[in-house]
């Protein structure tokens, strides 16, 4: 622990006992797991209760909740998943709600398309808020440090198909070499 200027020990103390607790990071992966456990929660409820507003605003909900609890490195898998989580939330809620009403095939297509038709703009608001949060929390740094992976392997590829075949030099530069039997001529 290192102890800033001027603070007394006791107020550093509490400061650093105190952000542990205070802060909740988590990966991309527990952010998509954020967003889907609300998504799928309120879009459960939503069909049971019969009130659209419910799916969309928890979703929306969940996406804001990602969004500021996701660590800095993993913001840039984080905001290229809503649009999947909300789908494969839509799909469950779906599928659970229609088993045991008839044809399976029918009411899963008809109840996921009606309930995306329903909800979609609460799919891009949700994205939208993911976007802009993830913005302000260092999405840009994320994006530079994977185009400048990406330029690296780009150069690296670019400079093995250049020149795929390589003339090198025989060993034996002016000797005459004996010729293995499989070599001709």
């Amino acid at each position: 622990m290192r102890r800033q200027r001027g603070a007394s020990p006791s107020r550093a103390r509490t400061r650093s006992a105190a952000s542990p607790a205070a802060t909740v990071t988590l990966t991309g992966r527990g952010g998509i797991v954020v967003m889907f456990g609300t998504g799928l929660v309120c879009a459960l409820l939503s069909r049971w209760f019969g009130v659209p507003l419910l799916a969309g605003g928890g979703f929306a909900i969940g996406c804001v909740l990602a969004a500021f609890a996701t660590r800095p490195s993993d913001l840039l898998t984080l905001v290229v998943s809503p649009p999947l989580v909300f789908f494969t939330a839509t799909f469950a809620a779906v599928f659970v709600t229609t088993l045991g009403e008839g044809s399976l095939l029918r009411g899963l297509t008809v109840g996921v398309l009606t309930a995306l038709a329903a909800t979609a703009p609460w799919l891009f608001f949700g994205t939208l808020l993911v976007l802009v949060i993830t913005l302000f929390r260092g999405l840009p740094a994320n994006v530079r440090e994977l185009r400048g992976k990406l330029v690296g392997v780009r150069l690296f590829e670019k400079d093995e198909a250049e020149n795929p075949v390589r003339w090198d030099e025989s060993p034996s530069s002016g000797q005459d070499r004996r010729l293995h039997h499989g070599e001709v001529d």
